[in-house]
């Protein structure tokens, strides 16, 4: 196993400039934790890079036993000191190994025209934890593709990647696509949008989830714009009791894909 003990290695850069990065990249991912690194590892994701702690190599960690078996099947796996590997992670409290990984970016256009499809479509969602929790409910809830839109947080930053807990490497994201384009081609092609507001909105049972749908779900603060509500086929609104007049965004669609799931199993 290769080791780096040097900060100013240009792996090391490679790792913060991912980490710190404001740029949308949905093919190379930065992975923190056994968890997330086991789970692109199961998805069967190319791994660029691998780094273990190496204290974690010494004792009888799940780190370091994750990252020899990386290593027997080929990927590129370094050992670091304490130091850099704090360098390398995005936490506060490193958990003994990190991993760049790359994935197949997903065609909005596919995820559209899946038949008899369920999308999630996340507009404005700009807490990257809270669109982590939506694409793990989605995922959970039988999404068959989800789509992000507007100024939303990058579904495969560090951060929303945690929040997902693997959802994101495996069930197909894209991004990039204006949300009225979505709606647009979405009603060309069948799929009835659903859309989720505050008020004056259907209660969730009474809604048809049945056959090609697209829920389309807004940032908690201003919503769905008006001229939007206007394309989509239905609104919903989940009945909620004063005075709480809103929902954390991961909360409500959660409680939405479920509400769709009931019918649609």
């Amino acid at each position: 196993m290769k080791t780096i003990s040097s900060r100013k290695n240009t792996l090391v850069r490679s790792f913060r400039e991912i980490a710190d990065s404001t740029e949308f990249d949905d093919a190379r991912v930065l992975l923190d934790g056994v968890h997330l690194v086991r789970e692109a590892s199961i998805a069967a994701l190319e791994f660029e890079a691998v780094a273990v702690a190496s204290s974690y190599l010494t004792d009888d960690s799940e780190a370091g036993d994750l990252a020899r078996a990386l290593e027997s099947a080929g990927a590129p796996v370094f050992s670091v000191s304490e130091t850099v590997f704090g360098a390398m992670s995005p936490v506060r409290s490193p958990s003994g190994i990190v991993a760049i990984a790359r994935r197949a970016p997903s065609d909005a256009r596919a995820i559209s025209l899946t038949s008899g499809g369920f999308t999630v479509v996340a507009t404005d969602i700009q807490d990257p934890g809270n669109l982590g929790g939506l694409i793990r409910a989605a995922e959970a809830g039988g999404a068959t593709g989800m789509l992000v839109a507007g100024t939303s947080a990058n579904p495969f930053s560090w951060k929303a990647l945690r929040g997902s807990m693997g959802s994101a490497l495996r069930m197909p994201i894209a991004i990039g696509q204006t949300l009225d384009i979505i709606v647009r081609c979405a009603r060309a092609s069948g799929t009835r949008t659903v859309a989720a507001v505050p008020r004056d909105g259907r209660a969730p049972e009474d809604v048809d989830w049945h056959g090609s749908v697209a829920l389309i779900l807004g940032g908690e603060g201003r919503g769905l714009p008006p001229a939007v509500l206007t394309e989509c086929d239905d609104l919903v609104t989940i009945p909620m009791t004063p005075p709480v007049e809103s929902l954390n965004v991961a909360v409500a669609g959660g409680i939405l894909i479920y509400a769709a799931r009931r019918q649609r199993s």
